[in-house]
C-alpha cells in the first residue's frame, strides 16, 4: 500500500523554524517527483515547494524562497521541509505529495498521484 505520512508539524513562534518530514512507505520514491503543498484556513491550497528525482531541481513559491529548503533522501525514502524565519501567515496544514514521473519541468510538479494526511504548522506569540 502505498503511503505518505507527514510529521513535524506544531507551534512555534514568528522567526522560529520547524522541520517536516515526509515518509513513504510501499513505493521507492527515486521513481517520483515530490512536492510539499499548505492550506490556511479559509484558503486554498497551494504549492509550497517541489523537487526532482535526484534532488538536484527544487523549486519554490515566491512567499517561503529564501526561508524554506526542500531537500530529499532516497536511500531513506524521506523528504524534508526546512522551515526557517516563520511567519504568521505561514499557518497551515501542511501535506507531501508524489507523482510517479522523471522531473523535466516545473510543471512536473502539477497533479499529484499520492498525498499524505497533512501535517498542522502554526505559527504564533
Amino acid at each position: 500500500q502505498l503511503q505518505l505520512v507527514e510529521s513535524g508539524g506544531g507551534l512555534v513562534q514568528p522567526g522560529g523554524s520547524l522541520r517536516l518530514s515526509c515518509a513513504a512507505s510501499g513505493f521507492t520514491l527515486d521513481y517520483y517527483v515530490i512536492g510539499w503543498f499548505r492550506q490556511a484556513p479559509g484558503k486554498e491550497r497551494e504549492g509550497v515547494s517541489c523537487i526532482s528525482n535526484s534532488g538536484g531541481t527544487t523549486n519554490y513559491a515566491d512567499s517561503v524562497k529564501g526561508r524554506f529548503t526542500i531537500s530529499r533522501d532516497n536511500a531513506k525514502n524521506t523528504v524534508y521541509l526546512q522551515m526557517n524565519s516563520l511567519k504568521p501567515e505561514d499557518t497551515a496544514v501542511y501535506y507531501c505529495a508524489a507523482k510517479r514521473t522523471i522531473y523535466s519541468s516545473r510543471t512536473d510538479c502539477n497533479y499529484m498521484n499520492y498525498w499524505g494526511k497533512g501535517t498542522l504548522v502554526t505559527v504564533s506569540s
